[in-house]
């Protein structure tokens, strides 16, 4: 501990002297959890307004004026000299000593509250005597004289004592629970620490993160294609909205690159579960297998920290090119990674390639970037909607849109009602209540089952449909991008097309130079399929005429374009439905796209 000798001069506002003998507080809690404990009484918790309210009665029995406090709030540092507040307060009472101050006491709640070992309580004891300070505990009184003083003394070995073993219990506690399979301490990124009803009990599980896993998981999977350094990679998983859990002290933000790198090494995503020094098989749920972690292990393992620089060759088709003959001829989908060459000429060439062709399982060749980047641009001519077809999804929105909205209101004023006839069922039977002859324990009953009744309206109320407003508007933005897709493509620059890209495609299947199938996302793929039934009824048998009405299907004489295929779009997109990849990628490419518009 730094002496108070050593310890620099610090400018304090001054204080009105109180003509009487002056006290300090401190008061500690060791743990965050402690400070939100009954927040909605006192947003200290529990345990500091205690120990200030002790703190201020040991200083008025002794006849002293509190002039400040100093509060350590969930700091667990076992020394002092890793808690600021402690050693602010060392500073500031020298500085009132020298400003004449009379401060006679340093008072805490108890002195295992403060101090771990003995040694520290001492110095501490020794440091405050030589400005002529006491050391005070509001919850301990162990006398005065020698003989106080040997009390205090062994007290604190005693302390320090009940430390260590409080530690070693943890410790083969933890060390238990690990053999057993369970999680010590928090669950990684990735997963979720919850509770559970198991047997009656409630128990401590760890579940996956509903928003993060699949994330993780995709982490591991892009990595081990050995196309993404870990600079790349926390781009990527930035941009398909990976981000760290939020703490009281940081905001969720992006996941560190280091971070990364010990999440790709950590072996509890494939079910093992690691405690000092010793591996054990994990009751948790594995989050990726062997056979991808073993890849991804090969790879890092030949990659040293200084071999891990961001490529320069970044393109805005990457991630979204699949190879279309591995799709077509061996039924898996395998990515299109970027080279650069250099001839001996210097001219430097930039190429895509199968990925699979690093393992002679794929022998298409490779293409110039420039040829795949004209064939897309030619894909997206073939993506567009027709303005008839955008015109009559959107007069199917407006009426989608006032349907559901008259609908509501209809069975709002449904549940009201009945609402309103529990109200008068209750008044009745508590009217009933006070009649002696009456069986009360029935109306008890009775009331219950209102109550029960009562709760299942508010609920409905609250819940009345899924509100398609939010897929309406979905299902505009994605009408105005593709109404003319190509010019668009061709006026963004190539950030704003890696963003298009992503938002609508899942993946683009590329043959040699040509675009030979997509994958797209909603609700890009469920208005084409509509467009595609439209196409198929306005043109038959290669005519530009209408079917008659004996040909047509039935549509409720609502025109080509059925009013129920857009409402069961709608309902999909309101319940998320009909998406195997996680929805956020594409609406967060969605919204930045519309200002190239």
């Amino acid at each position: 501990m730094t002496s108070l000798d050593e310890t620099p001069d610090i400018s304090l506002p001054p204080l009105p002297l109180s003509g009487v003998d002056e006290a300090v507080l401190y008061l500690r809690v060791s743990d965050k959890k402690q400070m939100n404990t009954d927040a909605d009484y006192d947003p200290e918790g529990n345990s500091i307004p205690t120990q200030r309210r002790f703190t201020n009665t040991k200083a008025g029995d002794l006849g002293v004026q509190v002039i400040r406090e100093y509060v350590e709030p969930g700091r667990s540092a076992t020394s002092t000299a890793k808690r600021p507040e402690f050693q602010r307060m060392m500073r500031e009472v020298k500085n009132f000593k020298r400003q004449g101050r009379p401060i006679k006491y340093v008072i805490v709640y108890t002195m295992s509250r403060v101090f771990r070992n003995a040694l520290e309580e001492l110095t501490t004891k020794a440091q405050l005597a030589q400005l002529d300070i006491t050391l005070i505990s509001a919850k301990e009184n162990f006398g005065e004289g020698y003989m106080g003083e040997a009390m205090q003394a062994i007290m604190a070995v005693f302390n320090q004592l009940q430390v260590q073993i409080s530690g070693d219990d943890i410790s083969t506690k933890m060390e238990n629970k690990a053999r057993n399979g369970g999680t010590p301490g928090k669950a990684p990124l990735g997963y979720l620490n919850t509770r559970a009803l198991i047997d009656g009990r409630e128990v401590r599980v760890v579940r996956l993160d509903p928003e993060r896993a699949p994330l993780i998981r995709l982490a591991f999977e892009l990595y081990a294609t050995n196309d993404y350094t870990l600079a790349d990679l926390q781009d990527e998983l930035y941009d398909r909205g990976l981000r760290t859990r939020a703490t009281q002290r940081f905001p969720s933000q992006a996941v560190s690159i280091s971070k990364l790198s010990r999440i790709l090494r950590d072996r509890y995503y494939i079910g093992y579960v690691t405690y000092k020094g010793e591996e054990y098989a994990g009751r948790h749920e594995p989050l990726v297998d062997v056979e991808l972690f073993d890849r991804v292990q090969a790879i890092a393992d030949s990659r040293s920290a200084a071999e891990e620089r961001r490529r320069k060759h970044h393109h805005y088709l990457k991630g979204s090119l699949l190879c279309g003959d591995c799709r077509r001829t061996r039924g898996v989908d395998s990515r299109m990674i970027i080279q650069k060459s250099t001839n001996r000429h210097g001219t430097e060439y930039t190429y895509f390639f199968c990925i699979a062709n690093q393992t002679s399982r794929c022998h298409t060749p490779h293409v110039n970037v420039a040829r795949l980047e004209e064939a897309v641009e030619a894909h997206y001519a073939t993506v567009g909607f027709t303005p008839a077809f955008i015109e009559e999804v959107r007069g199917h929105l407006e009426q989608s849109i006032a349907e559901q909205q008259e609908a509501t209101r209809l069975l709002h004023d449904q549940l009201r009602k009945q609402l309103q006839e529990v109200d008068v069922a209750e008044d009745n039977l508590l009217a009933l209540a006070g009649d002696a002859e009456i069986n009360r324990d029935k109306v008890r009953e009775q009331l219950r089952n209102l109550q029960a009744r009562r709760r299942r309206l508010n609920s409905r109320l609250e819940h009345t449909e899924e509100d398609l407003s939010g897929a309406a508007r979905l299902v505009e933005v994605a009408l105005r991008l593709l109404e003319n897709p190509r010019a668009l493509y061709l006026r963004c620059d190539e950030e704003q097309r890696r963003m298009l890209n992503q938002a609508i495609f899942h993946a683009l299947y590329v043959e040699e130079d040509k675009v030979t199938g997509q994958d797209l996302k909603p609700p890009f793929d469920g208005l084409h399929a509509l467009q595609d039934g439209r196409t198929r009824l306005v043109t038959t048998e290669g005519t530009d005429t209408p079917p008659s009405s004996s040909e047509a299907p039935s549509d409720g004489g609502e025109g080509f374009l059925a009013l129920s295929s857009v409402d069961e779009l709608l309902e999909s997109l309101a319940l998320g439905k009909g998406s195997s990849k996680p929805s956020k990628v594409g609406a967060k490419g969605l919204e930045p796209l519309t200002y190239c518009l």
